[in-house]
């Protein structure tokens, strides 16, 4: 049983910056690329970042590129996400996810795991 499970979220103002972390068990962590995406409220959900396998490679949304940072340590089986020079349009619900293989990571249906998201709210 695959399980991802975030956490870091919450209240930050305007210009501040949140660090997300996703603990992955149940497969072999180190052998699969890991996204970030985002749902805000009457939103589609989209896509935020995405780091290969090795962490040799990053991929970012142009809205947010620049201001997040995608990373992995694959000894501790974690994905990070170092958001900085949030805006209130960040605010969303954010969700990690495992990718099942193939070569896009931009696409939700390349992800086949996902954790229940947490919140993360940019508000004066």
């Amino acid at each position: 049983q695959v399980q991802l499970v975030e956490s870091g979220g919450g209240l930050v103002q305007p210009g501040g910056s949140l660090r997300l972390s996703c603990a992955v068990s149940g497969r072999t962590f180190s052998s699969y690329a890991m996204g970030w995406f985002r749902q805000a409220p009457g939103k589609e959900r989209e896509f935020v970042a995405a780091i290969s396998w090795s962490g040799g490679a990053t991929y970012y949304a142009d809205s947010v590129k620049g201001r997040f940072t995608i990373s992995r340590d694959n000894a501790k089986n974690t994905v990070y996400l170092q958001m900085n020079s949030l805006k209130p349009e960040d605010t969303a619900v954010y969700y990690c996810a495992q990718r099942r293989g193939g070569t896009n990571y931009y696409t939700i249906p390349s992800y086949d795991y996902w954790g229940q998201g947490t919140q993360v709210t940019v508000s004066s």
